[in-house]
């Protein structure tokens, strides 16, 4: 089978030939039809995070071992199963759950797999979906779908939808309240929707580009503000009588953008810190108690929100919004897209 794999940091990707797996026991061999493209690849390509005071946080310290076949949003067809495996047949549509754990950490016994304290999540720290196949570790982790779903809008639900799923679960957000939704990218646009869609909260969307606010304006946002033409504090609390947004959700997560949040929240509100760009925050500690701000960080979510989310999707209640399809060999290029911030939804590749 041919793999884009990242053999070294920040170089071109190299597609290889490698031997197709072969699945044991309860384990399943997907043929990919779609991988979607996501900045956590962006990162471990270049293979590092960004850390307080620009020290960067490399992927190797973390448990990234190069090389590496990444990709994480896989949808497609079960080309074959182990000797265990009876519940699932060849051919059968499936989209991948790849936020795999090692199964007996507290996170693990209690179904969030997201959140394990030893991860095995594919694309990161397994060979992932930039390849003709991946080889899932057990049928538990595939989610059926059904044969009329696309699987190039489908894949970007295992990290993208499930990833804005689990913020807007993490929001709690009420009807009539006020939502700020920073960065309208991939995850952003799925937030809309989804907010849109399961909590009758007034949705506001920020960012720097007014092509990306026009989508997100046709994907649900009731109100947009470009926060580089307009002062997005002024701005918020103008459309909020001066009290402020009950949430903000941050899909960018940079030291400027929260310095920003931190600013137009009301009384009781939730920030939710959601995006990876890094940095560092100095907080108001005073304020932390008297205003009781709540601050949560937001990681994927588990393989029940995954279901439901598939649900949604399949009911035609949300749709991702996939902008760019790029062949096995044009990986690096998607990358740098995605970095340069080239792509207004999600992009995906088709091995």
């Amino acid at each position: 089978m041919k793999a884009a794999r990242i053999v070294k940091p920040k170089e071109s990707l190299q597609v290889q030939e490698l031997d197709t797996p072969k699945p044991k026991g309860f384990q399943i061999l997907v043929k990919i039809q779609s991988s979607g493209v996501c900045h956590s690849d962006v990162h471990v390509w270049e293979g590092y995070y960004e850390g307080i005071d620009g020290q960067q946080l490399k992927t190797t310290e973390r448990g990234v071992k190069y090389p590496l076949t990444p990709g994480h949003e896989i949808a497609g067809l079960v080309d074959s199963v182990g000797d265990q495996v009876e519940v699932i047949s060849r051919g059968q549509k499936v989209l991948v759950y790849p936020w795999i754990g090692e199964g007996l950490c507290p996170a693990c016994r209690i179904g969030e797999e997201n959140l394990c304290d030893k991860p095995r999540s594919l694309g990161i720290y397994k060979d992932g979906g930039y390849a003709q196949y991946v080889l899932v570790p057990s049928y538990r982790y595939l989610v059926k779908m059904e044969d009329d779903m696309d699987t190039d809008t489908s894949a970007p639900l295992s990290c993208a939808g499930l990833t804005a799923y689990g913020a807007i679960k993490n929001a709690n957000l009420k009807p009539n309240e006020n939502v700020v939704i920073i960065g309208t990218g991939g995850l952003g646009l799925m937030a809309i929707q989804l907010a849109k869609a399961v909590t009758g909260a007034k949705i506001i969307a920020m960012d720097l580009d007014d092509k990306k606010l026009e989508v997100a304006k046709k994907n649900g946002a009731d109100i947009t503000i470009n926060s580089k033409k307009e002062e997005p504090v002024k701005a918020i609390m103008e459309l909020t009588d001066k009290l402020g947004a009950d949430a903000v959700i941050d899909f960018v997560n940079a030291s400027k953008t929260v310095e920003t949040d931190m600013q137009f929240l009301r009384r009781r509100a939730r920030l939710v810190l959601v995006g990876l760009f890094g940095g560092e925050l100095k907080l108001s500690l005073v304020t932390m108690p008297t205003r009781a701000y709540r601050l949560i960080g937001s990681y994927t979510g588990t393989l029940s929100d995954l279901i439901e989310l598939v649900s949604l999707a399949g009911r035609g209640v949300i749709k991702p919004v996939v902008s760019n399809r790029f062949k096995l060999d044009q990986a690096t290029e998607a990358l740098t897209m995605l970095k340069e911030g080239k792509i207004s939804g999600r992009g995906v590749i088709n091995p």
